[in-house]
């Protein structure tokens, strides 16, 4: 790969697209795997605690150009905001590691969340990328949804367009969004499992 083109790549944060760790994944369908992490308020929070209740999973790095574009018309806030009133629960995820693009502090992520007008329920900090591999995710976004008994209904993209702008987000098919929606009212996803897009996590 020539050096022209890799910054090119780098630019357009294809590169990271391009390199995402292969993984094995975790079958739709199945008990989401359980898993403790610290968030940000320096609260403990454990999957398992949570059974009972809709569980959305969101792989986050605020320095992916792709990610950032959910973040940048406040689509990902918007959904944030309705899984909230729809009594889901939210958990923001970074996997990055200390020292790789897109790890943060807890101080450093809550100011990211209010600067962002970010509303999960926390944002989980996975710096060993052990709850990340667990799930096998690979991107950021990287989507994942947990019915009321625990098992994993939706994994895969936000949307149906990798996004270049903001209003590539809004013309997208929200898939997750309708994923969310249907399992909150009781129906079958129509879709499960989708691929995902962004840039690969930094493990």
């Amino acid at each position: 790969m020539n050096a022209l083109f890799r910054s090119v790549l780098f630019a357009t944060g294809l590169l990271t697209l391009m390199t995402a760790p292969a993984v094995a994944q975790v079958k739709t369908g199945s008990p989401a795997p359980d898993f403790t992490l610290k968030g940000n308020d320096g609260r403990t929070y454990t999957l398992s605690d949570y059974k009972g209740q809709v569980v959305a999973l969101e792989w986050l790095n605020h320095l992916c150009p792709i990610d950032s574009q959910q973040y940048a018309g406040g689509n990902m806030q918007a959904v944030q905001k309705e899984a909230k009133g729809l009594g889901v629960v939210w958990f923001s995820i970074i996997s990055s590691a200390p020292g790789n693009e897109g790890y943060v502090t807890p101080a450093e992520a809550t100011a990211d969340g209010i600067r962002f007008k970010a509303v999960p329920t926390a944002i989980l900090l996975d710096p060993t990328g052990q709850v990340g591999h667990l799930y096998a995710a690979k991107t950021t976004p990287h989507m994942f949804l947990i019915n009321k008994d625990g098992v994993l209904v939706y994994q895969g993209a936000m949307d149906s367009i990798t996004p270049r702008s903001p209003e590539d987000v809004q013309r997208a098919d929200p898939w997750f969004k309708n994923a969310m929606e249907a399992v909150v009212a009781g129906k079958p996803v129509a879709n499960g499992t989708t691929k995902s897009y962004g840039c690969s996590i930094k493990y």
